[in-house]
This record gives structure tokens, C-alpha cells and sequence, in this order.
């Protein structure tokens, strides 16, 4: 009787895993068609889940149909190629095969012996990304969540490492009664930065801010005095406006006095890989630590941080642990390499992504995007709207007249569902941000998504 139940059960799993498969496949094939944006009916079925918690189990595959039924169409379809909000990428369709391998094999990436294909792909990728962007060879990293956990791994080994030139053990001592250090940053810096500086324990009284110039990069000709007790953080694209601070003239600054300097590189580094735009990025590659995104433009798919550092002793300085149960072993340990320990196996799917694009496959992706970003600029100058910034790469920064009718536009558009593009500040003028960062977007998603916002546009000029 019990081994009956068991095969009963056996194959009920099979069932629901061939059910997820299906619905996720259907997903799949309809993301080209289906409305970026969820629709208001959609939203309001939302409710149809907020119940008590169930006292009794329910049946497998039950629970997996009213899950694609209300969650599939309150998804943002980010997987499209007519999502433009951002910088999200898609997710290549290797990437998501990968995803789904690695989540049935369920791995526990902290240490080789736990999973020695996640130990082995982490330390292939990085070497791998390390050598598609042009960074030195020697540099150590790991695999975390996002730019901001990528940003303040590489700030708290820094942290490490100039306390430590100047005789304090933070893991010992820790910042109570440390040599004071100094951070430098643009008046353009990323949210993501100041989040990661503040958990790094600096607080904004710490923090120098430059002079930015009308495009958001860092002026070099107003740093600071720098000194050894200095990190500096310089901008890889901008988040508005994807322009890049003069690296080679920051980082010769910096050099001559010993400071550390830190790239937010979390989409514009990976331009470093075309031989069109690297030469926006000359420079970055002086750099002591570079945090990105492998989410945005390799389309990796979430979550997918990656955290560089030159100086891997430093990194394993402040990132490692010990505990009696925790012998690490002769090679690379990931744990020690990042703020986690458990976690999830997310080398398989970048190192998949990779794989499949190759240097010429993220080459093209890179340059492809970009193109796309400037056949919207194209588009929107010659109907008459105000683009306000430079397009060097993947952003478009668009206003439509008074503030209060651009973000009237941003929300029609929203609504409207053919795609999906956010709003922003820039220098004081609310405006419209596209991103165009996935593998998906055709030119005739550019066509069908500049004609929605015309539209939208015309329409709400006479507000």
C-alpha cells in the first residue's frame, strides 16, 4: 500500500513539473505578442490570492494553474522586445534553459564540496568576463545579486584594504576609532552606490561630491585633493543618460596619489566588448574594483551580479569566514568571495548565456541595442520632441514639452501596453527614459513602439 502511494506520488511530481513546463513554454512563445504592461483587469484579480493561509494541502497542479492564470498576466513582459524600462534585459533563451536545469538540481553554491559544477562555472565565468571586458587577468570576484550587492562588495574590500595599508584590521578592530577615509563621487552617482556606502558604514558627511558636467559625467579638472585614504567612484553609463566619466584622466589623477578607484560599471562595461564603442570605456581598465550586471545587457535574466576586485587577497581578506564545519579546500571557495554564503547556483545560467553568445553574440547584442537607441532618438527628434541627452548607447532620454505632459505620456504609455518605458528626473525636467537592452527587440518593435508613443504624444499636447 505505501509503495503504492509513493509511485501515486512519483507520479503526480511528474505531472506538475510537465504542466510547468508546458505553461512555461506557452509563456514563452505568446512573449512577443502579449501587452507589456498588465492590464487593470489583471491587477484586479491580484486579489483573488490574498486568502488566509490554507489549513489543508492543495492538489500540485492545481496550484500551479492558478498561478500562471493570475500571475502571467500581472507579469511586466520583460522577456519581450518591446520593454524598455530600466535597463532590464531579457533573458537569452539558453540562459533560461540553464535557469531551469539549475533549479532542479537545487546546488548550494558556497563551497566546492557542496557543488563542485557551481564552483567550477563561477570560476569560469569570471575568468570568462574578465577577458571579455579587457580587465586584468589577475583579478578575483564572485557572483552576487545585483550591482548594488556587486558595489558594496567591491566598497567593503576596499574599506579592507586602504584601512589595513595604514596598519587597522577592520575584521579585528572594526570602524570604531578607524583612520578616517575619504569617498569621492559624482553628482550623477547612482542610487545604488550611496545605498552600498552607507551599508559599508560611511555615512554622507564622508562623502565629496564633484561637479558634473551636462551629460552627467564626473569633471576631472574639479576632483578633490586625493590621497591613499581614498575611494573614488567613477561611472561606467550613466543610468539616464548611458555617458561615461573620463576614466584615463580620473584614474591617472588617482594613481599618482594612491587612491582606490571603483567603477558602477552595471550595463555601460559591457560596451568594452564592441570595437564601436569601446573607446568610451578606455580607461576603466586602471581601475582597482568594477561592479555589474550580467541581467542587463548579456540577458543572463535575474538575479546576476558580478563583483571584480584587482587585489583578490583583499577580497578574500574581508569577504572570508571560518567555522570548524567550513575546512575550505585547496581551490577557489565562493563563499569567500562574496557577502553570502548559501546561494543559489547563479553561474550556470551566465555561464550558459555566455557560452551560446560568444564574444561576436555579445558583440552584436551590445551594438544592436544600440542602434535601436538611436532609431528611437531619430524618430522622436523629427516628430518634434525634445531629446535630452547625447545617445551614446542604449539610453534615450525624451522630453514631450511641461513636465506635467511628459509623465501624462509615460502613464498613457504605460497603460496603452504596446510597451513599457519609465520615467525620470534630468537636471530638473521630468522626462521619459528608454532602454533598449534586450536580445529581443526587433526593428519592428522600434516601429510599433515609436508609433504608440507619437500617438500618445499628439494626443496629449493639446492637455
Amino acid at each position: 500500500m505505501a509503495a503504492d502511494t509513493e509511485v501515486g506520488k512519483e507520479s503526480e511530481s511528474h505531472d506538475v513539473l510537465n504542466l510547468a513546463a508546458e505553461l512555461a513554454r506557452k509563456y514563452v512563445g505568446e512573449a512577443a505578442n502579449r501587452r507589456v504592461g498588465p492590464s487593470g483587469a489583471a491587477l484586479a484579480a491580484l486579489s483573488e490570492l490574498n486568502e488566509p493561509f490554507p489549513d489543508a494541502p492543495s492538489a500540485p497542479a492545481d496550484v500551479i494553474r492558478l498561478l500562471d492564470k493570475i500571475g502571467s498576466a500581472t507579469t511586466v513582459t520583460t522577456t519581450g522586445g518591446r520593454y524598455f524600462g530600466f535597463v532590464n534585459g531579457g533573458m537569452v533563451r539558453t540562459a533560461l534553459a540553464a535557469n531551469w536545469l539549475a533549479a532542479t538540481w537545487n546546488q548550494n553554491a558556497a563551497l566546492r564540496v557542496m557543488s563542485p559544477i557551481a564552483a567550477e562555472l563561477e570560476e569560469i565565468v569570471l575568468r570568462w568576463v574578465c577577458e571579455a571586458l579587457g580587465l586584468p587577468a589577475e583579478c578575483a570576484g564572485g557572483l552576487v545579486t545585483c550591482a548594488t550587492m556587486a558595489n558594496f562588495t567591491a566598497l567593503v574590500t576596499a574599506r579592507h584594504a586602504i584601512l589595513a595599508r595604514a596598519g587597522w584590521d577592520v575584521t579585528v578592530d572594526g570602524m570604531f576609532g578607524a583612520p578616517p577615509i575619504q569617498v569621492v563621487v559624482g553628482a550623477e552617482v547612482h542610487a545604488s552606490i550611496l545605498k552600498a556606502l552607507s551599508l559599508a558604514g560611511f555615512g554622507k558627511k564622508r562623502v565629496t561630491i564633484v561637479e558634473a558636467d551636462s551629460q552627467g559625467r564626473m569633471r576631472a579638472d574639479k576632483l578633490p585633493g586625493l590621497s591613499e585614504r581614498t575611494i573614488l567612484c567613477i561611472q561606467a553609463g550613466n543610468v539616464n543618460t548611458g555617458a561615461f566619466d573620463p576614466a584615463g584622466e580620473i584614474c591617472k589623477a588617482a594613481k599618482q596619489q594612491g587612491a582606490w578607484v571603483h567603477v558602477d560599471g552595471a550595463f555601460g562595461l559591457w560596451a568594452r566588448i564592441s570595437r564601436k564603442y569601446e573607446h568610451l570605456t578606455r580607461g576603466f581598465e586602471q581601475a582597482d574594483s568594477w561592479a555589474t550586471d550580467a541581467h542587463k545587457w548579456p540577458n543572463v535574466g535575474y538575479d546576476s551580479g558580478l563583483a571584480i576586485i584587482r587585489d583578490g587577497a583583499a577580497l578574500r581578506a574581508s569577504m572570508g569566514m571560518t567555522a570548524a564545519y567550513l575546512e575550505p579546500g585547496s581551490r577557489r571557495e565562493p563563499m569567500h568571495h562574496t557577502p553570502e554564503s548559501s546561494r543559489r547556483a547563479r553561474g550556470v545560467e551566465l555561464w550558459a548565456a555566455l557560452k551560446s553568445l560568444g564574444r561576436s553574440g555579445l558583440c552584436g547584442l551590445v551594438e544592436r541595442t544600440c542602434s535601436h537607441a538611436q532609431r528611437f532618438a531619430q524618430g522622436l527628434r523629427e516628430s518634434g520632441c525634445e531629446v535630452l541627452n547625447e545617445v551614446v548607447i542604449n539610453q534615450v532620454l525624451v522630453s514631450f514639452g511641461r513636465s506635467e505632459v511628459t509623465r501624462e505620456v509615460i502613464r498613457r504609455v504605460q497603460e496603452d501596453g504596446t510597451c513599457w518605458c519609465g520615467g525620470t528626473i534630468w537636471q530638473g525636467k521630468a522626462a521619459m527614459r528608454i532602454s533598449v537592452s534586450s536580445w529581443a527587440t526587433t526593428e519592428e518593435d522600434v516601429e510599433r513602439s515609436l508609433d504608440a508613443i507619437l500617438h500618445i504624444a499628439k494626443e496629449c499636447r493639446t492637455l
